[in-house]
């Protein structure tokens, strides 16, 4: 009875957000217990590769590392792309959402997100990947799912809900009604795609090459989904002058960055008016009521709200905590058999 009520003690049964650019953490009967980015630095010494560290203490690694260390981000558009590294990084994170790798610690179930439109070889790869990384047993939840849950939508009720996951490597449209996607679509714009229009832009435009870091800090400054009437904020920025390599530093404007977004939120808009196309009638009747909910750290681009609601005529709404509104969502169908119905093992 003893050994029982230890290892009862000792579960900690998780869902976790494995993203493009952070990893989310729910722990049963604790709430959020990790959230850090999706980046794990390898140090190779003797040709023996080995990690170095993970999450936090290597992104700002990122672009600053010696030949022998390398940062990477093993997950590119949602979807694994170095298993071995991802591995090693769901394995940390899971430790330390855990409280550390304790000695008698015993395996536990998982819940993890996947994109709604990976193939059955990416949802296996990311299957595979956390067992190896120390679960007992995997399900999987499509992100959407996870985050209209998040952002509590009404999905067990029979009616349409639409939700727009934007994450670091793909933004996912939704309608969901009664447990289940009515419609789903995912394109490969994010949060990510956006860092590089930036950069792109800031290279064609003003000579200069500026690293991914600097570029996700100018989104989150100064980015608009929407073109000021003005030249709006401004920020510097610096980087290497292409002209005659030397460090530089110019000044942004918030309108410029606004222009260097225009394509990724056109596909964004895109997307969101695709899904509007293909849905049922009486679905879209209740998607007037119900509006469209934005989840995701893609969401929280200013104005973002504004733009989709200008081109769809639709009340937008950005969810509370939409950073964490898919492990939230997850952690739900983990904790609440009313949700089983959304979990899979394929």
């Amino acid at each position: 009875m003893m050994l029982r009520r230890f290892f009862a003690s000792s579960s900690h049964d998780m869902a976790i957000d494995l993203g493009t650019v952070n990893t989310v953490i729910h722990v049963r009967d604790q709430g959020i217990a990790l959230n850090e980015p999706s980046v794990i630095a390898v140090e190779t010494i003797g040709g023996v590769r080995r990690v170095k560290v993970v999450g936090n203490e290597a992104k700002p690694m990122m672009g600053k590392t010696p030949a022998n260390i390398q940062a990477i981000r093993p997950l590119r558009d949602g979807v694994i792309a170095d298993i071995d590294v991802a591995e090693q990084m769901i394995k940390h994170f899971m430790a330390k959402a855990a409280g550390g790798s304790g000695r008698f610690r015993r395996r536990n179930d998982v819940v993890i997100c996947v994109p709604s439109g990976s193939t059955m070889v990416e949802r296996r790869a990311i299957r595979v990947a956390t067992m190896n990384a120390g679960a007992l047993r995997v399900q999987l939840i499509d992100e959407p799912m996870a985050a209209a849950i998040g952002a509590g939508l009404p999905v067990t009720e029979p009616r349409g809900a639409m939700v727009v996951d934007i994450g670091g490597g793909t933004t996912e449209v939704a309608v969901l009604s009664l447990q289940g996607i009515a419609y789903s679509s995912s394109v490969r714009v994010g949060g990510d795609r956006l860092d590089e229009a930036i950069s792109s832009y800031i290279r064609r435009n003003h000579n200069l090459m500026i690293g991914e870091m600097t570029a996700e800090r100018v989104k989150h400054a100064i980015g608009s989904a929407v073109r000021p009437l003005d030249a709006g904020q401004s920020m510097k920025v610096k980087g290497r002058d292409l002209v005659n390599g030397r460090p530089a530093e110019i000044t942004i404007s918030e309108a410029e960055i606004a222009d260097a977004l225009a394509e990724g939120v056109g596909h964004i808009k895109h997307a969101v008016m695709s899904a509007l196309e293909r849905t049922a009638p009486e679905l879209s009747a209740d998607i007037i009521d119900e509006g469209i909910t934005l989840t995701g750290g893609g969401a929280l681009l200013r104005r973002l709200d504004q733009a989709l609601m200008e081109h769809t005529g639709l009340p937008v709404k950005v969810a509370d905590d939409a950073l964490i509104c898919v492990a939230k969502g997850a952690g739900r169908a983990l904790e609440d058999a009313a949700y089983a119905g959304v979990l899979t093992t394929a």
